[in-house]
């Protein structure tokens, strides 16, 4: 018995002492520092939010934070006259936890540990405006805005297996392989009204329903387009192809992908839109993509507004 209330005692000092390590606000009074924009100038960097084991979009690599988001957090902070300092998100049960959990509130073992910025938020207006049972919006808090890429679902396949994917349909006889508790795990278990589920095998990840693609227990693999076109850059999955079937009925083909700041700190946000405005018109964010490896899509935000000739430098064909 006294061994268990060390043990606890000893979880709680840990866990208070780890939400020390990390708080950069007021001690004092406990509560989340105000980085307002002017406060943001004058601290000299930008924390960014971004998930953490999240390849290709951001992970570590010998203690380094890398990734596409990583990379695109760099970016703004340069053209802002900022150090870049990484946020790392632990994912929480649902994207509004993680809102509150890194960008207004705090958690509760780390209220004084926010982003100034969280990346990879959908761009979704419906989401945004959000409703409860009561009518007051979910996500009144925050503000999401900036898109910076448009995002799709993908299949890669192994050809010694498949001659081609068509359609979703071959997977009533080939196994397939997905992250677990994902919209494609989801969609396929009950797509076709249920008759591909036997053949949906499931993975902590995608790069390891890759190693299993690798050992021939799936012919397959499907993912979001950036995860697929990481793991296809890699020299061991050099073999597999791009499937080039659509996905009906899966509710959102493709979805903008930007950013979200508390919702008092508006004056950032236009800061950082007009950053990440520049980057995707210049055609910069683009070659950021090419040079990770990956396709990029202009978010449909810009698609609706931009020239052709605008919107071929975005997408860096000219």
């Amino acid at each position: 018995m006294k061994t268990i209330a060390r043990l606890f005692a000893f979880m709680l000092v840990f866990q208070w002492a780890a939400a020390q390590e990390v708080s950069d606000g007021d001690k004092l009074l406990n509560r989340p520092a105000d980085r307002t924009y002017d406060v943001v100038l004058e601290s000299g960097y930008l924390k960014v939010g971004v998930y953490e084991n999240f390849p290709p979009y951001s992970y570590e690599v010998n203690g380094e934070p890398r990734g596409l988001d990583v990379e695109l957090g760099k970016r703004i902070a340069e053209e802002m006259g900022l150090e870049f300092k990484v946020h790392w998100i632990v994912p929480d049960e649902n994207l509004g936890d993680d809102l509150r959990n890194n960008v207004w509130k705090g958690h509760y073992l780390a209220k004084q540990r926010l982003a100034d910025v969280m990346l990879r938020v959908p761009y979704d207006k419906t989401y945004a405006y959000m409703q409860d049972s009561t009518g007051e919006y979910v996500n009144e808090q925050v503000v999401m805005f900036g898109p910076y890429q448009q995002e799709t679902w993908q299949i890669a396949y192994n050809p010694e297996r498949l001659e081609s994917v068509d359609t979703v349909a071959v997977f009533q006889y080939h196994p397939i392989g997905v992250e677990i508790d994902t919209l494609p795990d989801f969609y396929l278990t009950s797509g076709l009204r249920g008759r591909l589920r036997d053949q949906v095998r499931h993975f902590r990840n995608v790069e390891e329903a890759f190693r299993a693609m690798r050992d021939g227990e799936v012919a397959a693999v499907m993912g979001m387009r950036a995860e697929i076109d990481h793991e296809l850059a890699k020299a061991e999955n050099r073999e597999f192809r791009l499937a080039g079937n659509g996905f009906p009925g899966i509710g959102k083909q493709v979805w903008d992908v930007g950013m979200a700041v508390k919702q008092s700190h508006r004056q950032l946000g236009y800061a950082l839109e007009d950053v990440v405005g520049r980057l995707v018109k210049s055609g910069r964010l683009e070659q950021l993509f090419a040079d990770l490896n990956l396709r990029y899509g202009v978010p449909q935000y810009y698609k609706e507004f931009l020239s052709e000739e605008a919107l071929a430098k975005a997408e860096g064909k000219l």
